[in-house]
């Protein structure tokens, strides 16, 4: 992959990389075409290694690559645009204006929250996500 990348962008360093690919779409398509199928083998192989009764992928682009169909269920977790900004430091507007909605990504999910509490907060909210999924799978066995 890396040869690719090379090969493709006369650079294997992310940030230069990036420019080109989020100003040109067509390049963008390029390497998506490159990483998606890599990074689902990835974490289908890591996903078939793992024993435990659940476990949790972070997939950035998950809906936008149809990728949400391959999982039992979908946790979404957004954040207002001020903490995102905020938690980034920096804009990537021109990387966001691609994404669906929160309201879309809300709407698809099995499980959605919003981030803008305290850390325990959200570790309640994790933690009822795990007792349902758990419920769940001992409910289908």
């Amino acid at each position: 992959m890396r040869n690719a990348l090379g090969e493709r962008f006369g650079t294997t360093d992310r940030a230069r990389i990036a420019e080109v690919v989020f100003g040109d779409p067509a390049e963008l398509e390029w390497l998506e075409q490159l990483l998606h199928p890599h990074v689902r083998e990835r974490y289908a192989i890591w996903l078939d290694s793992v024993g435990a009764d659940v476990a949790v992928v972070e997939i950035p682009l998950l809906y936008e690559t149809g990728a949400d169909a391959l999982f039992d269920a979908v946790v979404v977790i957004t954040a207002p645009e001020e903490i995102r900004a905020a938690r980034r430091g920096e804009s990537v507007a021109k990387r966001s204006s691609r994404l669906i909605s929160d309201d879309v990504k809300t709407e698809k999910a099995d499980f959605a929250y919003v981030n803008d509490g305290s850390l325990d907060s959200l570790d309640a909210f994790v933690q009822a996500v795990l007792v349902r999924l758990r419920t769940d799978i001992e409910t289908d066995t």
